[in-house]
């Protein structure tokens, strides 16, 4: 029964991501534009070197850090999205090795996927850097997967042995 509900919250975990990853793809280049420099004004408000520069200076340098920001942003999620498909891959009764395997595969048809959709958004383009970082988070989310996985069994196994 545990395991059961543990899969439909992976499940529906996933699905939300993806459904986030979505909507953020959907928005034209000016809404992303936006939202991103208003994450990077928030991110920059308290740090006076910055706020302390010319105008100029300033614009650049927060260009420079929205372009991280967004970089970081696409690394994120995804490796939210390779903790959660490893996650939802563990319950089955599938070979690890293959169960990361998919892991990346389903991961990175998502990214190319997401990228391809962004084509088609007005001022959006498809990046093929995009789609490393984002196969790079998934990767990342993959490790992170199995290393939470693996301390959850440690601590199934340590209760069984002290119950028996």
């Amino acid at each position: 029964m545990k395991i059961n509900i543990v899969k439909v919250i992976l499940v529906i975990l996933l699905i939300g991501t993806f459904f986030i990853i979505f909507n953020f793809s959907n928005q034209t280049g000016k809404e992303s534009g936006r939202l991103s420099k208003k994450i990077t004004q928030m991110v920059t408000k308290n740090i006076k070197k910055i706020q302390d520069l010319e105008e100029t200076q300033k614009k650049e340098k927060l260009n420079k850090i929205e372009h991280i920001i967004r970089k970081i942003a696409h690394f994120t999620i995804y490796t939210i999205i390779g903790i959660l498909i490893i996650g939802v891959l563990t319950i089955y009764k599938i070979k690890k090795n293959k169960r990361i395997f998919l892991s990346l595969i389903i991961g990175g048809l998502y990214a190319i996927l997401d990228e391809i959709h962004q084509a088609f958004i007005p001022e959006r383009t498809a990046r093929i850097t995009d789609v490393i970082i984002d196969c790079v988070g998934v990767m990342f989310g993959i490790l992170c997967g199995l290393c939470i996985i693996r301390v959850f069994q440690r601590r199934k196994n340590r209760i069984k042995t002290q119950v028996t």
